[in-house]
């Protein structure tokens, strides 16, 4: 079954479970069993006295060896001692108690198995003496006042279990202690005594949650007014510190619910706000979430909204401390504030704007450390929200102006600057009707720090004034110090069509499209060709086609440029004019001649070997040019026209051409099928042939391959027709058949 492997374990070689399978219970069944019994002492009987006494000698001399030889064990002792109880023997119980009390007096657990015997043994008196002489010798150990009390409880010696606690609380125990004392008397009925008994332990532990414990005790027993003087009593001996009252926060919460359990609201509100007003938000938080629950639940609709208010200050302010320059907590914090504000104006109240102040205070003196602008954004934000404040809300213009040049001052505008600061401070200043302070304010914008958005917002202001002669200066003054800006050369020239000066506006146009560097030169290009379109000069237009293309060959430009020539002008719209000047009307064939030439330059582009990279991309646009092409020949154009497009083929054909190293190679070359036609017309005649036969072939298959499918389907049906047996003649077959 199993070998060894080089002396190692055995190696099982039949894995077929046993015929006999042994359980798990089963071997504990056997292990169980297999065990071998331990030894028991026998069981001894005592007949007669003799064997007592020898018996009792016996144990007794056992014992004393083991006290002997351990001396200071007291487990030893109270062995011995129980065991002598339980003989019977109280007295020896009693003397090997008192030799152990000469060994070790503050063992405890000697005292209460001495007292538990005695009470056992019936002997109450002497556990009296016991439990006395153990609190005399012990006097902070409140189990053994415990025991003392219980037995005096339980032996219904009330007055004597009243003294033993006068002792004990001479000793200033713990509150567990006070309690039950409490709870004694209240057990009896004694609640003048009881509160007497709060009343000393407060002016033993004078703490906020003893207070309370009294206040609720005077108001459970229906002593309202001694209630209120508890609490009062402990508000005057806290005092109105901030810290004392900061400890005591307990003692006017229970306060405050206790006069709201009475349904005296409003002097649990007085007392609420009465210790807010002394604790700051920040530590008073318990507080005030049960002064915002009893708002809830009693005040009115102000009163809640005062009471959220005032919670999420506290939210705000714990953010705020974590991370003062967190700016989107700011403008959360001064909109609270703001919204505040606005609420007790609305409700005709005269509401202080001083709160709303202080936060934008602390918030605007919280700069941003580093010189990015991206950290400036929202910091530059909460100061316009400070100006618009005072001027909307306070109607303070003096203050807002002051706002405006602090933030400005507040900027390094050496590195950057913000523009809606500026055009914002020069706006409040027209609203203001001083339009000199304002034009000062842009214009030293301009001469501190000149940017795109300063000379727009500018421009703009002037545009609304109908100040065109300085809107001129000003895009001139932003042209030197942008000149391949082409937003603000279309703007220009924009402005002097609006103010139909035609000649000025061209002239802005040509000293643009002749700067040597444009951000955007397409879009200039497009306005200046829009305009001479919409001013009807099809000549200037056709010129400035020509002019674009000269620089760019563009797609786009070509099929614009076609679409031009047949487009109508602007000039012709006038509904005045009986007749079309010849330069209004659209002429197809200046359009197919750009189509020529457009198709002529990408052809010619394809077979460059420069541009061998880009060749999908110049065939892609040829088919383009021809897509457009097609449609304009069969509007405009006759049938020759259209079939002279449509000869038009691109494609790939591998051609011979001088290599760099000499000889000759095979390049793969677009080729078209009119320049076939030019070169060679009998190739490009069999060309033509060899195509109509590939096509005629080609639908040749197509209907041999539907008719082989029509054959299919017919013999199918045949088919079908014999599996279904001979079906009935019509009427006339026999007659047919006679004939």
């Amino acid at each position: 079954m199993s070998s060894r492997v080089d002396g190692g374990a055995p190696r099982v070689k039949n894995r077929a479970p046993a015929a006999v399978q042994i359980t798990a219970e089963q071997l504990l069944r056997e292990a169980q069993e297999r065990q071998e019994v331990q030894f028991k002492a026998p069981k001894q009987r005592i007949e007669d006295f003799e064997e007592l006494h020898e018996y009792r000698g016996r144990k007794r001399k056992e014992f004393e060896e083991r006290i002997r030889r351990t001396r200071g064990k007291m487990r030893e002792w109270q062995a011995y001692a129980s065991w002598e109880a339980s003989q019977g023997e109280y007295d020896r119980s009693r003397s090997v108690y008192e030799r152990a009390l000469d060994i070790d007096p503050r063992d405890i657990s000697l005292w209460l198995s001495y007292t538990e015997m005695e009470l056992k043994a019936r002997n109450v008196q002497h556990a009296r003496n016991l439990f006395d002489r153990a609190v005399t010798l012990l006097p902070r150990i409140n189990q053994l006042w415990y025991k003392y009390v219980y037995l005096e409880e339980l032996l219904q010696n009330i007055p004597g279990a009243r003294q033993v606690f006068e002792r004990w609380m001479k000793w200033e125990p713990e509150d567990k202690a006070w309690q039950a004392y409490i709870k004694m008397e209240e057990r009896y009925g004694e609640m003048d005594r009881a509160s007497a008994i709060y009343e000393r332990w407060v002016a033993v532990r004078p703490e906020p949650r003893v207070w309370v414990k009294w206040g609720k005790f005077e108001e459970e027993r229906a002593k309202m007014d001694k209630a209120r003087e508890v609490f009062q009593m402990a508000l005057e001996f806290f005092g109105d510190d901030e810290e004392q009252v900061e400890k005591a926060q307990a003692v006017f919460s229970n306060f405050a619910k206790m006069e709201t359990r009475q349904k005296e609201f409003e002097r649990a509100r007085v007392i609420y706000k009465f210790a807010l007003s002394r604790i700051p938000r920040s530590k008073s938080a318990a507080l005030y979430a049960a002064y915002t629950k009893f708002e809830k639940q009693h005040g009115d609709r102000s009163g809640v909204e005062s009471t959220v208010l005032g919670k999420r200050r506290i939210q705000y302010q714990e953010e705020l401390d974590n991370d003062p320059f967190n700016y989107d907590v700011w403008f959360d914090y001064v909109r609270l504030e703001e919204d505040a504000f606005k609420t007790d104006l609305d409700e005709g109240g005269d509401p202080s704007p001083e709160k709303v102040r202080d936060v934008y205070e602390r918030a605007v003196s919280h700069v941003p450390p580093g010189g990015e602008k991206r950290h400036w954004r929202r910091y530059i934000f909460l100061w316009l929200e400070y100006a618009l404040f005072e001027e909307l809300e306070t109607k303070d213009f003096d203050r807002s102006r002051q706002i405006y040049k602090t933030a400005i001052e507040q900027v390094p505008h050496k590195q950057f600057t913000f523009a809606k600061l500026w055009l914002l401070f020069a706006r409040f200043e027209i609203r203001r009707m001083d339009l000199m302070a304002a034009r000062k304010i842009l214009g030293t914008a301009i001469g501190l720090c000149p940017k795109e958005a300063l000379f727009k917002g500018y421009i703009q202001l002037e545009l609304e004034l109908h100040e065109f002669d300085r809107a001129r200066k000003l895009y001139e003054k932003y042209l030197e110090f942008d000149p391949t800006n082409c937003t603000a050369w279309i703007k220009f020239a924009e402005l002097e069509m609006m103010l139909g000066d035609t000649e000025r506006a061209r002239a802005i146009f040509e000293l643009a499209v002749s700067q040597p560097a444009l951000d955007m030169p397409e879009l200039l290009w497009k306005a200046y060709i829009d305009f001479e379109f919409e001013e009807g000069e099809r000549e200037r237009t056709r010129a400035l086609y020509e002019r674009l293309l000269e620089k760019s060959k563009h797609l786009k430009i070509w099929l614009a440029y076609a679409k031009f020539e047949l487009a109508k002008m602007g000039g012709g719209d006038d509904e005045e004019e009986e007749e079309e000047s010849d330069e209004n009307t659209p002429d197809p064939a200046t359009a197919r001649a750009v189509y020529e030439r457009a198709y002529r330059h990408f052809k010619a582009e394809c077979n460059r070997p420069d541009l061998a990279d880009d060749i999908e991309g110049l065939r892609k646009r040829a088919e383009l040019v021809l897509n457009s092409w097609k449609p304009f020949e069969e509007e405009n154009g006759s049938a020759d026209d259209l079939e002279k497009v449509n000869r038009i083929n691109p494609h790939k054909e591998l051609v011979w051409e001088p290599s760099e190293l000499g000889g000759m190679e095979e390049v793969w070359a677009w080729k078209f099928d009119d320049d076939i036609q030019e070169e060679n017309p009998n190739a490009f005649k069999f060309l033509q042939m060899a195509r109509a036969w590939k096509a005629s072939a080609h639908k040749n298959d197509k209907k041999d391959a539907m008719d082989e499918d029509d054959s299919d389907d017919s013999d199918d049906d045949e088919s079908e027709d014999d599996k279904a047996g001979p079906s009935k003649p019509p009427a006339d077959s026999d007659e047919d058949e006679s004939e």
